[in-house]
């Protein structure tokens, strides 16, 4: 049985230090490796949204820093970028966190009792969403500041860098969680067909 993390050494398995998923999670994608997902029977449908779903989150993720980044440098005007960031980024914040209280209550429970050899990967991946939950309210508390900055007559570059650092740093926790998921749900569905959830 692998030790416990002490308190001077990070879990590595935690969403902030983990490099992967272990072995043991992934047995599944052996059988349903990546490179065969879009001619799976089984891809249409359930698979093919919930990936568009996570390639929404990532587009947006770019986009955001992308702008953010630009209205700190000057090459886009605040006063544009304010509405594209109330938009852009309201639509990011609350789609991710909706689709991370449908996966934690409904997908994952069904995909845990289909599999229960990846419990343990699916208590990971709702652990993660809990561990992002502060870096939401981050986000939205950073793009208000813009908005507010915007709004006030006061520019808007410095408080839109301080959110394309935080843009910045979030980019590689969430792309770390979405392939990891992945990796994980998308074999279970595939051979579950769904598993009655589309």
């Amino acid at each position: 049985m692998p030790s416990q993390p002490s308190a001077d050494s990070p879990d590595p398995l935690a969403l902030e230090t983990r490099e992967g998923l272990p072995e043991a999670l992934r047995t599944l994608l052996e059988h349903y490796p990546r490179a065969g997902w879009a001619e799976d029977p089984g891809f249409a449908g359930l698979v093919e949204f919930w990936l568009d779903r996570h390639g929404m989150f990532r587009k947006l993720s770019t986009l955001l820093a992308d702008e953010a980044g630009a209205a700190e440098a000057g090459r886009l005007d605040p006063e544009r970028f304010a509405p594209r960031l109330a938009r852009f980024g309201g639509m990011f914040l609350q789609e991710l966190h909706g689709h991370h209280l449908i996966e934690d209550h409904q997908y994952f429970p069904v995909l845990a009792r289909l599999e229960p050899r990846l419990e343990r990967g699916f208590g990971l991946l709702d652990a993660d969403h809990h561990a992002l939950d502060p870096w939401l309210a981050r986000l939205a508390e950073r793009a208000n500041a813009v908005i507010g900055a915007v709004q006030a007559w006061q520019g808007g570059a410095e408080p839109a860098g301080r959110l394309a650092e935080d843009l910045a740093a979030f980019a590689p926790l969430l792309e770390r969680h979405l392939t990891d998921e992945e990796d994980l749900v998308v074999p279970v569905l595939l051979r579950h067909r769904g598993a009655g959830l589309g």
